[in-house]
């Protein structure tokens, strides 16, 4: 596995985590994930997955990295507070790596939802603070409002078949050392979809599966990680395999040119 740093932390993490949405597990996927050094989950209160989560992962806290994501309409300071104890009882763990806001509400200033964030830090339920579906303006008020606890990341959807996030979103946070949590690296499966018209060739070229060659292609840019989903143990393995190797330029031509 490959890592990166965690925004301006210390913290490194895999290039390749998994998601949890709509994730059934007992399948020993987030364990086979940990054996190969790609212990990062990422799960969210909306999803209903973090109890699973835990189960899957019981006696390996101490080994994986969590995030966890609060709903829109929970952001206000009380509110926040009492979810993020919501979420931790779920998870069956005394802190939350990464706990992000799912997705902005213009309806509750940034400036009381990042005040219980910080909270949350001050007394070590949470160590990073992380955003979701933040556009720019969204981040520099996140950032201004969380003060001296630097924003650790965003999580958006970026695949080579969704690149809107290249227009702006991207460059600010390599810019400002916000890590990318690519959300539907994969392209929901749909291998067919537009902007994918050279994927199947150009797998074919270097030898890897198409997943392999759409991971490699996003976490190839610099500050991004990617979190597909899975419920099968062997496509742990195929996802794993799409890093310790780089798409030759031409390659990456060919793709996103597509």
């Amino acid at each position: 596995m490959e890592y990166i740093p965690l925004g301006r932390s210390d913290t490194r993490i895999p290039k390749i985590g998994f998601g949890a949405w709509q994730y059934r597990g007992g399948r020993g996927v987030l364990r086979r994930a940990h054996a190969l050094g790609a212990a990062f989950v990422d799960t969210a209160e909306m999803y209903g997955t973090e109890p699973q989560v835990a189960r899957d992962i019981a006696g390996l806290r101490g080994e994986y990295f969590i995030a966890t994501k609060v709903s829109p309409q929970n952001l206000r300071r009380d509110t926040l507070l009492a979810h993020a104890d919501a979420s931790l009882r779920r998870l069956e763990t005394d802190w939350i790596d990464l706990y992000q806001i799912h997705s902005p509400n213009p309806d509750i200033p940034i400036a009381e939802t990042m005040a219980a964030m910080r909270a949350l830090v001050d007394d070590g339920r949470v160590r990073h603070v992380g955003v979701s579906n933040f556009s720019v303006d969204d981040m520099r008020a996140a950032q201004d409002a969380l003060g001296g606890v630097p924003l650790a990341s965003n999580q958006m959807r970026y695949s080579l078949a969704a690149r809107q996030i290249e227009d702006d979103v991207l460059p600010y946070c390599q810019e400002h050392a916000i890590t990318v949590i690519a959300y539907s690296p994969l392209a929901k499966g749909d291998f067919s979809a537009a902007g994918l018209e050279r994927l199947a060739e150009v797998a074919a070229d270097v030898g890897k599966t198409p997943a392999q060659v759409l991971l490699n292609w996003v976490v190839g840019q610099p500050g991004v990680m990617a979190i597909p989903k899975t419920d099968r143990p062997e496509r742990v393995d195929e996802a794993v395999a799409a890093v310790g190797w780089t798409l030759a330029p031409h390659h990456r031509a060919a793709l996103e040119g597509a």
